[in-house]
């Protein structure tokens, strides 16, 4: 299979959007969010216990949730664990499949539509 140049170019931009994501969420840089989504979005974390709703919403969501938990990791990005002391023992694993549509912008590809789909969520207390 030869791929055009134009498309080598656009799976790569892509892959960064996706990381660009991971990095958002991973290090609460909600704002970065902005490069990543069309202005219209619609995300979806329904299947996840969290809502559907437009860019704005689902940054204010990720703001008052995500600092519950003490860590993530992202597949398509880079993982750094830092411990330090001892605590409760408790970890979640989720896996899920995310459901794109992509478009490009005049600014580079961004996400129009995010559905969050649940694969599995396993919770183990200390």
């Amino acid at each position: 299979m030869t791929l055009s140049i134009q498309e080598i170019s656009d799976r790569l931009e892509i892959q960064d959007l996706l990381v660009a994501y991971s990095h958002a969420i991973d290090h609460h840089d909600w704002d970065a969010l902005d490069a990543v989504f069309t202005a219209d979005a619609v995300i979806d974390y329904t299947e996840m216990g969290a809502p559907r709703g437009n860019l704005t919403e689902t940054k204010a969501v990720l703001a008052s949730v995500l600092p519950n938990f003490p860590s993530y990791q992202h597949m398509v990005a880079t993982t750094k664990l830092t411990f330090d002391g001892d605590g409760n023992p408790h970890m979640m694993f989720c896996g899920l499949w995310y459901r794109d549509t992509f478009v490009r912008t005049p600014d580079g590809w961004r996400i129009k539509d995010r559905y969050e789909e649940r694969s599995y969520l396993r919770d183990f207390p200390g």
